[in-house]
Order: C-alpha cells, then structure tokens, then sequence
C-alpha cells in the first residue's frame, strides 16, 4: 500500500508516538484521524498536519458505541479507510503489593481496558469497515498495526498489569491475522523499547540517563520518528503479517 493512498486512524495520535505516526503519514501524502482524549493537544496536532489532512475525534478506546461512531465519522472525513494504527496506552505502573496495601483491582482492570480492550475495540470497529473496501494489490484491503511493549516479555517489577495487557496485545495478533486474512486486512504488532515520549520527559535527566546506559546500541532512548519509520514500512510491505517485531536497541529489561 502506498503511503499517499493511506487513510488512517491513529489512536493516541496526538502525542507521543501516535503523533509521529500521523507526522509521517501526512509528510507522505496520507489523511489520518486522531483518536485521542487531550482536547488541547488534539487542536494543536490538527493545526500542525492541516485541518485537510487531519482531524481530531475525542475518544474513549474503550467505549465500543463510541469507537463505532467515530470510525464511521473518521471513514467520512478520511473519504475511505484502510489503515488503523493503535498507539494509545497508558503505563498503569504499581506493585502487587505496595506500600499501601494489594494494587486495587480496578488499577489493573483499567490498564487492561485501555491498552489490550481498546486496541481490540478499535480493530474490530475498524476491520468491519475496511472489509468493503476495494482490493489493492494481492487483494488487500487494509492494515492494522498494535502497539504493544518490551515489558510483554520481560516485564519489571511494578509492570504486571502493564505487561499483561501488552502480553495480551502480542497474543491476538496472529489469531486475528489469521482471522481477517479472508478479507484481505494484515494485522502486525510493533513492540518498541524505552522511547522518548511524554511519560520519559517527566522523569528526571539522571533516570533517563540511566535507561539510556541499559541498551546495547545505539545507547540511546527511542526516537518516535524510528517508531513511526517502521510502521510506514508495515504499510508498505504486504508479506509483513500476523508478527511482532521488537524495536528496542537490542534491550533486554532487568527485574527492576
């Protein structure tokens, strides 16, 4: 598929990753919708792509209603879809057993909700519009790409109900491949390492300096514009299907 016929939803798309997905889907010729919750961000990133290439669809990832109604809102103005692309999360750091006591329940339900449920809300809302698609070449139709993480593997302390939900994201992806090939829609996983990111740029420099010291090379934090580089090359390649690639510098996370 070629980056100028792309019509995309990308999901935490006004900062952090996403937003490097849409910068560089635009810069190719692309149309995406920003799926996000940040109101304030999501005007900027608007007025920054161009209020013909992108528009801002305020977003609960986990509301299904609420995802069908913007898909369908986010298909009109894209004038057609054939791409989704899952970057939203959240971190939903805490231990077990903390401090204060067990981890309430409902800080790992929520972390579940958002980061494995809304990549699959968002999906399945997706994939039931671009099964009506025309075919392209080899018969494809459309491309979803999920975001998960490093932490699905080697998950530190304070990250079980993070790891488990971007575990969970690793574990649909060849099912779901494999489900939707009839209609022609490929389904990939990009699991990156420690990236610079809003959440990074809140941690103060020694911490980040330190994270940087843990990958082998290049020893550096990852660039959302390398993020962004791969999923652009997933559009493109048609074989790439039903995978995981890791994108992390060759880093292995250590307990703690």
């Amino acid at each position: 598929m070629q980056l100028q016929s792309i019509r995309a939803i990308v999901t935490g798309g006004v900062s952090g990753l996403g937003l490097a997905v849409a910068k560089h889907l635009v810069a190719h010729g692309g149309k995406v919708a920003l799926f996000d919750v940040n109101d304030e961000k999501g005007a900027a990133a608007v007025a920054e792509l161009g209020e013909a290439n992108a528009r801002y669809f305020k977003t609960d990832v986990t509301s299904e209603a609420g995802v069908v109604a913007n898909v369908d809102a986010a298909k009109d103005f894209l004038g057609g879809l054939n791409a989704a692309i899952n970057c939203a999360g959240i971190l939903g750091a805490g231990r077990m057993l903390g401090k204060d006591g067990a981890m309430p329940l409902s800080q790992f339900q929520t972390t579940v909700m958002v980061n494995l449920v809304g990549s699959f809300n968002v999906a399945k809302a997706a994939a039931a519009v671009m099964q009506n698609n025309e075919t392209f070449e080899d018969g494809e139709r459309g491309v979803i790409v999920n975001t998960a993480s490093v932490a699905a593997y080697e998950g530190q302390i304070g990250q079980a109900a993070y790891s488990a939900s971007k575990g969970g994201v690793v574990g649909m992806t060849l099912p779901m491949a494999r489900e939707l090939s009839r209609f022609g829609i490929r389904v990939m996983t990009v699991a990156p390492g420690v990236f610079w990111t809003p959440m990074v740029d809140g941690m103060p420099e020694a911490v980040q300096q330190s994270l940087a010291a843990t990958i082998p090379y290049p020893s550096r934090l990852g660039r959302p514009e390398e993020f962004a580089d791969l999923v652009a090359y997933i559009l493109g390649n048609r074989y790439l299907n039903g995978e995981t690639i890791r994108l992390d510098g060759a880093t292995r996370l250590a307990p703690k």
